[in-house]
């Protein structure tokens, strides 16, 4: 398929970005925005693949230029209107609260200032509430309880990132638990940086989806069992490239795991630190995995399909 033409087919296929972190937006022009002293040469020096610890400084640097809530609206701002070019018409935007919650910032002010972008969006935008797994367990219970609370409004999500070898699922059980009774979408990243076994303990706590997924391709078990639960993964393939999940592009199981029926949806996860747009993402599916426009149409159909917010599919009609 000629590039010119695979970019049109992209461009008019209604595509939906259900795992993308708000502090990974932050490319060097969204940054010297927020801070004139930033240099595009600093952010490429920064922003080194190679490993997950990497990828972590990185992050940890880009967030220290998220002061305010104006700060945080910005940011969003500027991600959510590059999207409508890249016929990108749903977005699920985490937000790492529990990051918030760590520099004892405003929660409340910053979130109220992420949901008013979102509202304003020429997208249907919406957030998830992230915690960071590895700060424990009355951590993750406290945005656990900020994500209840705004169920109604502009959340439709919980999740947990962070380093899953150092702070397993199972340790969450009971917060999963308080999530999924208040009737708010769990969606934990796992097998990222752990195996198999990460993906299949938060999809036996009740995992609506599960934040990259990509190790269940290690155990056909839990794949066919991915695939009959119709549990989507949300893979993120430069990203697990630039942070050593994967040895190569060419190790990537993506093709595997879409091969088994697995509902794979294809997503940035960090655009700025990775290099990437969701444009790109399904441009590697095409030429890297070979992915043909009818199997990248439902790709695409599935992040609409397993988008948490009511309306979804009919939000995204021409």
């Amino acid at each position: 398929m000629a590039s010119n033409e695979l970019d049109s087919f992209l461009r008019a296929l209604p595509k939906a970005e259900l795992h993308v972190h708000l502090e990974g937006t932050l490319d060097a022009e969204v940054l010297a925005e927020l801070d004139p002293s930033v240099t595009a040469e600093e952010v490429a020096k920064r922003y080194q693949p190679g490993s997950f610890d990497l990828f972590i400084e990185g992050f940890k640097w880009a967030v220290g230029h998220l002061r305010t809530p104006d700060d945080y609206a910005l940011a969003a701002r500027r991600y959510l209107e590059k999207l409508p070019a890249q016929g990108v018409r749903y977005v699920e935007m985490t937000l790492a609260a529990g990051v918030v919650l760590w520099r004892n910032q405003d929660f409340a002010a910053i979130y109220d200032a992420v949901a008013g972008e979102c509202r304003r969006a020429a997208v249907d935008a919406w957030l998830v509430l992230d915690a960071v797994r590895h700060f424990g367990e009355e951590h993750v219970e406290s945005v656990a309880r900020l994500a209840v609370e705004r169920a109604g409004d502009r959340v439709v999500g919980f999740g947990i990132g962070g380093d899953e070898r150092i702070a397993p699922a199972e340790r969450f059980a009971a917060t999963f638990a308080f999530v999924r009774e208040h009737g708010l979408a769990l969606v934990p990243h796992a097998g990222e940086t752990a195996g198999a076994a990460s993906v299949r303990a938060c999809l036996e706590m009740g995992a609506r989806r599960i934040g990259h997924g990509i190790r269940a391709a290690e155990d056909a078990e839990l794949v066919a069992e991915l695939a009959g639960r119709c549990v989507a993964l949300e893979v993120c393939i430069s990203s697990n490239v630039a942070t050593g999940a994967v040895e190569s592009l060419a190790a990537h199981p993506v093709r595997r795991l879409f091969d088994a029926g697995v509902p794979v949806v294809l997503n940035t996860d960090d655009p700025a630190l990775f290099r990437t747009t969701l444009m790109d993402e399904y441009r590697l599916a095409a030429g890297r995995f070979g992915f043909t426009r009818a199997e990248l149409a439902v790709v695409a159909a599935n992040g609409l399909r397993h988008a948490l917010a009511p309306g979804a599919q009919a939000a995204t009609e021409p």
